[in-house]
């Protein structure tokens, strides 16, 4: 038996929206990785969809983050504004 190398991993871009929703969360202290991808994933389908508000997304991510939600949407705002990302 025989073992086959994996395959190579193709980075997005780093202007597109799911690197700019993951990079937003990036320094959001979370218990494990994982809540820190979960949140990611909130924001990335909240900037995708638009459907309620960013708040609405940070909470319903379920990421067991390890600071008030508030600071979170003041962190997440700020960066997207950084990369030209209107909220409004």
């Amino acid at each position: 038996m025989s073992t086959v190398p994996p395959s190579k991993v193709k980075e997005f871009s780093p202007t597109t929206l799911e690197k700019i929703a993951y990079r937003s969360v990036a320094s959001i202290p979370t218990r494990e990785p994982n809540d820190q991808n979960r949140l990611g994933y909130c924001v990335w389908h909240y900037l995708s969809e638009r459907h309620g508000t960013l708040l609405q997304a940070i909470h319903t991510s379920g990421a067991r983050i390890l600071i008030p939600e508030f600071d979170v949407l003041r962190i997440v705002a700020e960066s997207l504004k950084k990369d030209g990302i209107s909220l409004e």
